[in-house]
């Protein structure tokens, strides 16, 4: 994740550890990424969950900076429909171009990213489910290649197909895929790069 966010925005990330109580001075971005090991059989996040610096977190979320959970770092505690873990490519449907974590990309736009996760498959009451998509709040959904809805192509069973969403201030983003695995050209694809090349010019035009 660190080499991502370098290679696009041509700046350092700082890493903060879990027994910190501040964010350093000036954070544009927190991000908490996935990468979890031993196939996710360890209870994802729940050390994560009682670290001192997600209170930070928390406010500087609260204060509407942005945030991105990555896998782990947005885990649903669910495991996925096949009761496997599951590590391989998927296809990405962005629903909204608008919001600082999507401007890099198209509305309606496929791209293709990993997953490597065991407890990924997000599950939502119906109502929670039509206020999420009344709200716009689904920015990236399993699709098939060609950008259909098949739950062939919906690989952890996830309701709605939904694999990433913002909170109702939009400044928050958990997905489940691995946007950073897939950034630079030696390794085929590129298609990971729209997400922080967008919020590199979002920083851009706040400044």
């Amino acid at each position: 994740m660190a080499r991502a966010l370098r290679l696009v925005s041509g700046r350092e990330s700082v890493m903060v550890w879990h027994a910190e109580t501040a964010l350093p001075a000036g954070t544009d971005l927190v991000v908490v990424p996935g990468g979890f090991s031993y196939g996710d059989y360890l209870r994802c996040g729940a050390i994560a969950a009682r670290a001192p610096v997600m209170q930070a977190v928390r406010r500087f979320a609260g204060s509407g900076g942005l945030v991105l959970g990555v896998c782990n770092g947005f885990q649903i505690l669910m495991r996925n429909q096949a009761l496997k873990f599951i590590c391989r490519d998927v296809f990405l449907k962005v629903e909204r171009s608008d919001s600082p974590f999507t401007r890099g990309y198209n509305a309606g736009q496929v791209v293709r990213v990993p997953i490597a996760h065991g407890e990924g498959n997000y599950v939502a009451d119906s109502e929670t489910l039509v206020r999420l998509e009344g709200e716009g709040r689904v920015l990236f959904r399993y699709v098939s290649p060609e950008g259909a809805r098949d739950p062939a192509w919906n690989v952890n069973g996830a309701s709605n197909a939904i694999a990433g969403i913002v909170n109702e201030r939009g400044n928050v983003l958990g997905m489940m895929p691995h946007p950073e695995n897939h950034v630079e050209s030696q390794l085929g694809v590129t298609d990971g790069r729209g997400l922080f090349a967008g919020l590199v010019d979002h920083f851009k035009q706040a400044a």
